[in-house]
């Protein structure tokens, strides 16, 4: 297979294959000048991605790469494949083959297990086919600082740990928007509201940058015009005008569900006729 690009980066001098500590994890990021967090989104054009940033930088992709893939990819490259409860989904959905032929074998460092809760399963080396693997479990980490009814994105989590560690490196973030489209959505599991002013924070106090994205905050600009105003004042308008905001959708929605009860009651009934053979796929 050709691999565009190839010739122009050097092999990898270092692989995941059994990091588990994370002084291990540390020694093996600190190899890298940029490390490049790619997250499964309509915006990131990964070709122009790799020319904004140096040749010896870490791109980092996550579990189903080819969403955001349209060739192979030949610079230094690993691959973040979350825990499940069912282990990784690429490996019980049989997917880790088309997953990993998206990457040049001499430029591929390898594969991060990670895992973020209790109830989540490590795979093997195995699992992957072999391929150089190592396990990152921040599952006390995420404790500590996520909203406890919700689960971080692995992005967000490996973002947070690099900072949190304080790895030599410049982190950069690419397509970590929380936006939904048409074809890709929005994980309810996750407090994408939490990781996004996280995130904006970091990329504001300079910890992080996020590639391409707008960081202009209007109600610091109003700040500034009007300094008579405090901040405080400012800040608990803004809640309070989106806490009516909130109650406004949600009576909205509450109309969409007495509306579509029908269509529901509808669906299951006909989920329920299905042959059980069926069911189990």
């Amino acid at each position: 297979m050709d691999f565009p690009g190839d010739h122009d980066v050097q092999p990898v001098a270092a692989t995941t294959s059994g990091l588990t500590s994370e002084q291990a994890w540390k020694a093996f990021f600190s190899r890298f000048p940029y490390i490049i967090l790619v997250a499964n989104s309509e915006q990131v054009d990964v070709a122009a991605l790799q020319k904004a940033y140096p040749a010896d930088s870490l791109f980092v992709f996550f579990n189903k790469a080819y969403k955001v893939l349209r060739q192979p990819f030949a610079g230094h490259c690993m691959l973040v494949s979350r825990a499940q409860p069912r282990g990784a989904n690429i490996v019980y959905r049989g997917e880790v083959e088309r997953v990993l032929g998206l990457f040049a074998p001499s430029t591929f460092c390898g594969i991060t297990n990670i895992r973020l809760a209790d109830t989540e399963t490590p795979n093997t080396q195995a699992d992957y086919g072999g391929a150089a693997t190592g396990h990152l479990d921040l599952t006390e980490l995420c404790r500590e600082i996520y909203p406890p009814d919700k689960l971080p994105t692995s992005g967000f989590a490996l973002a947070y740990w690099l900072l949190e560690q304080r790895v030599p490196v410049k982190v950069v973030l690419a397509g970590f928007s929380a936006k939904r489209s048409e074809t890709w959505r929005v994980v309810a599991v996750h407090d994408w509201t939490f990781e996004q002013v996280c995130l904006k924070v970091f990329a504001q106090a300079g910890k992080l940058s996020l590639h391409e994205a707008d960081l202009t905050n209007p109600y610091a600009k109003l700040a500034a015009r009007f300094p008579e105003i405090p901040p405080s004042d400012i800040s608990f308008t803004v809640a309070d005008v989106l806490s009516q905001r909130l109650g406004n959708t949600d009576a909205q929605v509450d109309k969409l569900i007495s509306l579509t009860g029908v269509l529901k009651s509808a669906d299951l009934f006909l989920r329920n006729l299905r042959p059980k053979f069926l069911k189990k796929r």
